[in-house]
């Protein structure tokens, strides 16, 4: 089967494939959140060590290639994550929009726009 075929429409489709691909081998007895939460920032670190000693401008426009293994990455990235979520029973995608509701209270546009300072409100 092709990629495309095995692409989830949803991240509840995607949580679900995990979770047959983990029990298929037996691999839900490693997958505390704990275990899922240190796995998640190893691959985030691999993610980063694309980046390392490149310059910003290098960052942004990288090769086929070199694309093709940060999206590896990032996949890894996510797929932890969505373990995690299904782990502790987190709705990501709620998580996510509860947050985002969050940012923009405490960023206000008129007040953020074109700064990268960090709010100091909660």
């Amino acid at each position: 089967m092709s990629a495309d075929q095995h692409k989830p429409a949803s991240v509840a489709q995607l949580a679900q494939r995990l979770q047959q691909f983990a029990d298929a081998r037996d691999w839900g007895q490693f997958h505390s959140p704990k275990n899922l939460a240190s796995a998640l920032i190893v691959e985030a670190g691999e993610l980063l060590e694309h980046f390392q000693w490149m310059t910003e401008e290098q960052s942004r426009l990288l090769d086929v290639d070199k694309k093709q293994a940060v999206a590896h990455e990032m996949a890894d990235v996510l797929l932890y994550l969505v373990q995690l979520s299904s782990s502790l029973g987190v709705d990501l995608m709620a998580a996510a929009s509860e947050k985002m509701a969050i940012n923009e209270r405490k960023y206000p546009v008129d007040q953020a726009r074109g700064s990268s300072k960090k709010s100091d409100v909660s």
